[in-house]
């Protein structure tokens, strides 16, 4: 399994996502490895659950595709929710949730489209091994994300 970097936000996590994924979240806090680095929302339009996929969803591209060298980029990255618990701590409200993340090399993954391109229709070609080829070449992890919540769920 490949090893990930840890992201750190140095307080400016807002502008990092404006910068990266051109997104205004009314967000601070860090990258929500831990409750203490947990991600902290203040207001959101958008259905909780949703931002917490979305925020979930940048982390994971940032970790393992914007940061990476060219030829370690993943992309095909997807997340499913696993688990999810809310947790109460010094007054505070954090959703704990936890993510299945599948992803597959850049290269690998365009070569696989291609084969799919090419072959698709053709007597020769077996998609039920070309799926589970690409099932083999799919990288799995599974990752925590707290995310403080206590503010948006304030009704004022």
């Amino acid at each position: 399994m490949p090893h990930f970097e840890v992201l750190k936000s140095n307080g400016d996590l807002k502008a990092i996502l404006k910068s990266a994924f051109d997104v205004n979240l009314d967000i601070s806090g860090s990258w929500g490895y831990t409750q203490k680095l947990a991600t902290v929302f203040t207001v959101s339009d958008v259905p909780l659950m949703q931002l917490e996929h979305m925020f979930a969803s940048m982390r994971a591209y940032t970790e393992m595709n914007m940061i990476l060298e060219k030829k370690e980029r993943y992309g095909s990255i997807n997340l499913n929710e696993l688990q999810r618990e809310q947790i109460v701590v010094d007054h505070l409200i954090y959703d704990k949730v936890t993510y299945q993340i599948t992803a597959m090399k850049e290269d690998i993954y365009a070569s696989f489209i291609k084969a799919y391109k090419e072959g698709y229709g053709k007597d020769t070609f077996d998609m039920t091994e070309h799926f589970n080829q690409r099932k083999k070449a799919t990288l799995e992890r599974i990752e925590v994300h707290w995310f403080e919540i206590h503010k948006v769920l304030r009704v004022n």
